[in-house]
């Protein structure tokens, strides 16, 4: 086993480690970035075959190389398909030249005995480091799922690739997301009877008044917000870059043959028991809606925008039967649904972290303690975490104000 000492280590090669090398390469700090599959992993094996980035190719930021800046040809209001964005990623590394090394997992973070050292053990090398950042990303591992039997096909969305995958018959996708409404979608136009788990989300349009969704998240202050100042506000709405991008609305879904229910309470023997809230979880994303609309029309009148009127309002789709007669179980052999796709989300998964910087108390599952990234264990750092300080985070273009602040936090240490 072989020692190798460094300044810094990152841990992680995705949008944040790289956003993390590149402000450390400007200012001058000697570091590593380990990543334990290739670069932009998690887009490469966690994602489905039909993805397109969820924000405009003007909105691909990261520092120093921007998405348009690496193609100037491309339509900067267009959504790159998953192999671009992972193509984007690998050229923005070598361009930074970032020092990544691929195929190197961190297996444990603790601190070095009888030292102010923090060490990363790797496979084949123990790194020795004054300073670790770690860019693992925000979902690490998926939630755990309750046990269904009988032979049914189940996997995870970050295991999902496309509709050949899963054996014949109905599907019951678990999850109203971003990944398990467009994964219900593509399984509808396949051809596939689904069945969509709903549970509480938000709605935003794709385009209003001109400008794209994440233009106004940007311009009414949203993309910005603290955690403090928008307190429990999601990070994710219901949005699709697919097919040049739209607006998802449930009530379509349905009217294209997508059977609606409640939250999943429990699973067994083959049954589902549902909870009565399909109701209460449409008017959420309905009014959710309706605030986006609201706050834009507010940020026109505030800041003197010169933009085309308000969008008419959308004929209103009807609703599905299944809001007046909602179902509370759902028999998977009667309904012939062999496959079922977890879209419930993933989490964190920071037990290879062998430092006391994490929140204790019941329900934390171990929630790292920081502030902008900055822990109270001299020389560790978090980046990319949903609202590590801002709404914009956890996106690719919310890295590069996270970098440059924890690189203008370490690299002073480094020469003091």
């Amino acid at each position: 086993m072989s020692t190798e000492r460094v300044e810094t280590i990152v841990i992680g090669g995705g949008q944040a480690g790289l956003a993390m090398s590149y402000h450390l390469g400007r200012l001058g700090g000697e570091h590593v970035v380990l990543e334990r599959g290739e670069l932009a992993e998690r887009w490469r094996s966690e994602r489905w075959d039909s993805l397109h980035f969820q924000s405009p190719n003007w909105n691909m930021n990261l520092p120093g190389w921007s998405r348009m800046t690496a193609d100037p040809q491309a339509d900067p209001d267009a959504f790159s398909p998953l192999r671009e964005v992972t193509g984007y990623i690998e050229r923005y590394a070598a361009n930074i030249r970032a020092p990544v090394r691929t195929q190197c997992a961190a297996l444990s973070l603790t601190r070095r005995p009888g030292s102010r050292e923090l060490q990363v053990q790797t496979d084949g090398t123990l790194y020795v480091a004054h300073n670790v950042v770690v860019a693992t990303g925000p979902y690490q591992v998926p939630r755990a799922t309750p046990p269904l039997g009988g032979g049914v096909f189940e996997l995870h969305s970050t295991q999902y690739r496309n509709p050949m995958q899963l054996p014949a018959g109905a599907v019951l996708v678990v999850g109203s997301g971003n990944s398990g409404v467009q994964i219900a979608e593509e399984l509808c136009c396949a051809g596939r009877r689904v069945f969509l788990s709903v549970s509480s989300h938000e709605r935003i349009r794709r385009r209003y008044r001109g400008k794209d969704c994440i233009w106004w998240l940007i311009a009414t202050g949203s993309a910005d917000s603290t955690l403090r100042e928008w307190k429990g506000a999601r990070l994710s709405r219901l949005m699709t870059g697919v097919s040049g991008g739209y607006d998802i609305d449930l009530r379509r879904l349905a009217g294209q043959g997508i059977v609606l229910i409640g939250r999943v309470k429990a699973a067994e023997n083959g049954r589902i028991a549902i909870a009565d809230d399909l109701a209460s979880s449409m008017a959420h994303g309905d009014e959710s809606l309706n605030a986006f609309t609201r706050r834009c029309d507010d940020a026109v009148r505030v800041q003197q925008l010169d933009l085309p009127p308000a969008d008419p309002s959308p004929d209103p789709t009807p609703d599905p039967p299944e809001i007046q007669k909602p179902i509370r179980s759902v028999d998977l052999v009667r309904e012939g649904i062999n496959s079922v796709i977890w879209a419930n989300g993933a989490q964190t998964e920071f037990s290879w972290i062998d430092l006391p910087v994490f929140d204790q108390s019941p329900g934390s599952k171990r929630t790292p303690l920081h502030e902008r990234g900055v822990t109270a264990e001299a020389g560790l750092y978090f980046l990319g975490l949903p609202w590590l300080h801002k709404w914009k985070s956890a996106f690719l273009f919310g890295a590069d104000e996270d970098a440059a602040f924890l690189g203008a936090h370490i690299v002073p240490q480094k020469r003091n």
